[in-house]
């Protein structure tokens, strides 16, 4: 199995050029390369993330299929209507945007999760994305409730495109609402889909399907096109929009 090694100075091989389904590394695209900003942002750009396990080198996938939440197709349960409700009637329960990132990171590190007994969110993994998110390109959604940051998620948002990453919620419903957060700013400013990377149940649940690649890397290079819009993910922007409670 033929599998490019990259050095820092060596671009990414196309995300097509990922190992075939049926393989035991279906969806690896290549390894090596480090994670500095620079690299990270070249893979997102071309619809390509990196997960790894401690001891591992860097590796680079494009799965096929995609997991991909269409803003317009996330489900608000009854169940976590009332939750909303209630949390945007309790003067005490905020949402904050990229205040603690480091902290968010950390606790997604560190999140039990069913059937996985180790993190992909490795030190080296949380440095990287720590200085994404200094760059401007990496940000946390914040659920916090008396003071405290009871749940939450961090992505990236590159241009008109945004990438889920992990989420963590140390109470119950904390990262769905996070989620609502960000499916709301979406919505507002006419950003179709969030990346959700792998299938897994609870996405399913809260309205992800999976999308082929080739769909999924025309999205990607259609949204790289539009001018970047950081300003969005600006901490007084977010802030605004919020108070105007925008529509699930």
């Amino acid at each position: 199995m033929n599998i490019p090694w990259l050095d820092q100075n060596t671009s990414l091989p196309p995300p097509e050029a990922a190992q075939k389904k049926g393989s035991d590394l279906d969806g690896l695209v290549a390894a090596g390369g480090g994670l500095s900003v620079e690299r990270l942002c070249e893979a997102y750009q071309q619809g390509m993330f990196p997960w790894f396990s401690q001891g591992q080198p860097v590796l680079w996938w494009s799965p096929d299929p995609r997991m991909v939440l269409k803003t317009a197709d996330f489900k608000l349960h009854r169940s976590l209507r009332k939750t909303l409700q209630h949390f945007i009637g309790n003067s005490a329960c905020e949402i904050r945007i990229d205040h603690d990132f480091n902290t968010v990171i950390r606790q997604c590190a560190h999140a039990s999760r069913k059937g996985q007994p180790g993190t992909w969110i490795v030190d080296e993994m949380i440095s990287a994305y720590e200085a994404l998110h200094i760059a401007g390109f990496a940000h946390s959604v914040e659920t916090w409730r008396g003071g405290q940051l009871v749940g939450g998620l961090y992505c990236v948002s590159i241009g008109n495109t945004l990438f889920g990453e992990s989420m963590f919620a140390v109470q119950t419903d904390a990262s769905k609402i996070a989620l609502a957060a960000l499916v709301a700013f979406a919505r507002t400013h006419e950003l179709p889909w969030i990346d959700c990377q792998q299938n897994t149940p609870h996405l399913a649940s809260l309205g992800a399907l999976e999308m082929p690649r080739s769909e999924f890397l025309k999205q990607v290079r259609s949204a790289r096109k539009d001018a970047l819009r950081a300003w969005l993910f600006h901490p007084m922007y977010w802030q605004t929009l919020i108070s105007t409670r925008a529509p699930l």
